[in-house]
This record gives C-alpha cells, sequence and structure tokens, in this order.
C-alpha cells in the first residue's frame, strides 16, 4: 500500500512579489485535492494550515524583503515536513509562495542523511530561483530558494537543517525555466546546476527531458517534486503572480507527470505559488489538482 500523504497549508505570500498565494491551501482544497488522491487509493490525512506572522508589507532590508517572517514560515514547514517523514507519511505541502520550500527541502535533506539515502529533487519552474541578496532585483525570497538550499543565504536559512549547505547543487534537476535574470544566470553557471530549460524542451521534448532528469533513479533515492505553478503555460495556469508565457502544455505536463509517477519513487512534494487572486473561477487549482492526480498514479495510457 502507498504511504499516507499528509497535507500541511502554509498560507502566506510572505516571499512574494504579489499578494494573493496565502490563499492557495484553500483553493487546492475546494478543487478537491483529497478526494483526487484518495481516488488513487491514497490515504490523506489533512493537517490543516501551518501558522506563522502576517504579512507586514514592508521594502527590501540589506537585500531581502522579509527575512524574519520567511525565517519564522520556513522554520515552522521544516518541523511540519520532518514531522511528517517521520511518521512515515509523505508531506504534501501547499503553499504559499516558493520561499517555503527552503523550508520543506531543508526537512527533506535533513531526512535523507539520517537514512543515508540519496536525493533526487525536480524543481518544475518557470524561473531559476537562485537570486541572492547582492544580485535580487527585488529582495523577494522566492526568487532565492534554490541559492539557500545550496548554501548561498542568510543565517536561519540556509542552515535550517543543519550545517549548510542543504542540498548539493549535483541533487537538483530544473525543468521549463524560460525567465532568469542575467546574474542570476552566472550563478547557477557557477554552481552547476542542471537546467532543462524550455529551449531544451522544445528541441527534445518532454520525453526526452524526463529521461535525463530521471536518470540514475533506484530504490534507495528519495524523489522530491518542488512544483511552482508558473511552471505551466499561462494559457492554461493563469493564477500565479509571475505568468510567464511560453511554458509547457497541458499535455507536455501531464506526460512530465505521468513519469514521475511511474518511477514509483515520489516520497515528498510541494505545491506552491498558486494565486487565486489572479485566477479565473479557481480553473487553475483545478489543473494542478488534475496533475497531483497524476503524480500519484492516474494515467491517460491506454495501450497494454
Amino acid at each position: 500500500m502507498p504511504r499516507p500523504v499528509h497535507l500541511i497549508g502554509a498560507p502566506t505570500d510572505i516571499g512574494a512579489a504579489d499578494r494573493g498565494a496565502s490563499m492557495g491551501p484553500e483553493a487546492l482544497r475546494v478543487a478537491g485535492i483529497d478526494r483526487a488522491l484518495r481516488a488513487q487509493g491514497v490515504e490523506v490525512v489533512d493537517l490543516g494550515n501551518l501558522g506563522g506572522p502576517h504579512n507586514p508589507w514592508q521594502p527590501p532590508r540589506d537585500g531581502y524583503r522579509h527575512l524574519p517572517e520567511v525565517i519564522a514560515w520556513n522554520t515552522t514547514v521544516h518541523r511540519a515536513v520532518a514531522a511528517a517523514l517521520h511518521a512515515g507519511a509523505l508531506p504534501l505541502l501547499l503553499g504559499g509562495d516558493h520561499s517555503l520550500a527552503i523550508g520543506s527541502l531543508s526537512a527533506v535533506a535533513q531526512h535523507c542523511r539520517a537514512q543515508r539515502r540519496k536525493l533526487r529533487v525536480l524543481w518544475l519552474d518557470a524561473h531559476a530561483d537562485f537570486n541572492t541578496h547582492r544580485v535580487t532585483p527585488t529582495g523577494n525570497l522566492h526568487g532565492m530558494p534554490v541559492a539557500c538550499l545550496c548554501g548561498n543565504g542568510p543565517p536561519g536559512l540556509i542552515d535550517l537543517g543543519g550545517a549548510a549547505p542543504q542540498l548539493a547543487p549535483s541533487c537538483i534537476r530544473q525543468i521549463g525555466i524560460r525567465s532568469v535574470d542575467p546574474d542570476e544566470k552566472r550563478l547557477v553557471h557557477g554552481a552547476g546546476l542542471d537546467v532543462f530549460d524550455m529551449r531544451f524542451i522544445d528541441e527534445h521534448g518532454m520525453r526526452e527531458t524526463m529521461n535525463q532528469a530521471l536518470d540514475g533513479l533506484d530504490a534507495d533515492t528519495h524523489l522530491h517534486v518542488s512544483f511552482d505553478v508558473d511552471f505551466l503555460d499561462p494559457d492554461i495556469a493563469p493564477g500565479v503572480g509571475t505568468t510567464v508565457r511560453g511554458g509547457p502544455t497541458y499535455r507536455e505536463a501531464q506526460l512530465c507527470m505521468e513519469m514521475i509517477a511511474d518511477t514509483g519513487l515520489l516520497a515528498s512534494l510541494d505545491v506552491v505559488e498558486l494565486n487565486p487572486a489572479f485566477d479565473v473561477r479557481n480553473r487553475t487549482a483545478e489543473v494542478a489538482v488534475d496533475l497531483i492526480e497524476s503524480l500519484f498514479g492516474k494515467s491517460t495510457l491506454m495501450r497494454r
């Protein structure tokens, strides 16, 4: 039997450029995320929403916007995800903005070190999220989580799961990238991240992209998916604050999710940056839930 899924809501837009991602967890619940997972034979435990500081909506200070509040939220997320993993569950973080992945993945990385398991992270996103306080054009921490997890960020975030870095760049595969700031691009290249950008997907197709991104996995690998909804083309997913045209189509996204499900190794998941304030009749939440269902085994495959 599959492990139970613990839904963990983190209703905050503390690290984002726009207000509204704090409503993401409820939009996913309204779209029926629990029913969709149960339809795949998964036991679902909804732990409700975590609490944290309100969004003060202040300008950046020393290159970071809302840093104390982001640290507080990520510390709470870290503890909740760690508790779910300790209980033998699959933590599904319902965001909230993508800065929350610092807390989520620091707990996952800490768990993998304790269990002596390998970790593979699939970062599904329009953005590389590798800015730092020195190069960020905004100070918004939802543009910095990968950098923080790789050890380039402020104390309180880079050391949530122990001594920094939490992740080695070699364990990360970024998919769907199409918007990277110039200085950020230099940092990504310097770190040696594996990036399957939209040109790669255009040239090689989603099937080959996923074959390469999933290469080397085995039964001793913990597979974490960090799914930023702006990974999708805004024509099918308008309900995000940072839309970037030219993302994966619905069919490409379905194939991506089904190939991840085929591994049988999914062990933790973030779903972030859903912003109902920009959505149309909860359409983006419904698309996200449909794709999450595919991550857990729903298949369009008809051949034997």
